[in-house]
């Protein structure tokens, strides 16, 4: 175990922390569990960048670092929906985890045919990921009031969706040889 990896798992226990911030029953609940969020944030740029820097790259925070981030995007997703119940949160919210089943499904069949670098994460990837997680640091930390920062934060996740489709076919379409040919062979 070293400090990246550490770094990830910690990621994983902050998940409880952080629903039962959201939902404790005091005026600071949202910004405590938008800060345990946006710790959670920190994390995962700081241990991806302390695995490349130190050369502490394993199968097990290779594996364990995408889980971690669905995990805790998903729960905060999930946790806004029912909070704000309207279209403006659930549409993007619903493109968002479609495209993570999708992508990781994607990823996992082209693993198995020796090309899961076609897909590997690309730079739209990380842009779409930073308008997300700011999207959720700010929805999160606000009551669901239309005020100017939750109407900020749907204006960020409505980018982080639009990204996170575009991200989506990018990587559909570098499989597509891939998918085409694998339907011929059938």
């Amino acid at each position: 175990m070293n400090i990246p990896n550490l770094l990830t798992v910690l990621r994983v226990f902050l998940i409880p922390l952080f629903v039962i911030l959201f939902y404790l029953p005091v005026h600071w609940s949202y910004w405590t569990a938008s800060a345990v969020f946006a710790i959670a944030c920190a994390t995962d740029w700081l241990d991806g960048y302390l695995a490349r820097r130190l050369g502490q790259s394993t199968p097990f925070g290779a594996f364990l670092d995408p889980v971690a981030d669905k995990l805790i995007v998903a729960v905060a997703l999930v946790l806004l929906v029912q909070e704000h119940a309207n279209a403006w949160l659930t549409l993007p919210a619903v493109i968002i985890v479609g495209r993570e089943i999708v992508v990781s499904a994607l990823r996992e069949w082209m693993a198995e045919l020796g090309a899961r670098a076609q897909v590997a994460v690309s730079n739209l990837g990380k842009w779409k990921t930073a308008a997300q997680m700011l999207a959720l640091v700010i929805l999160l930390a606000n009551p669901p009031q239309m005020t100017f920062w939750v109407i900020s934060g749907y204006a960020l996740l409505i980018v982080a969706a639009a990204l996170t489709l575009w991200s989506m076919c990018t990587y559909l379409m570098a499989a597509w040889p891939h998918l085409m040919s694998a339907e011929k062979k059938k």
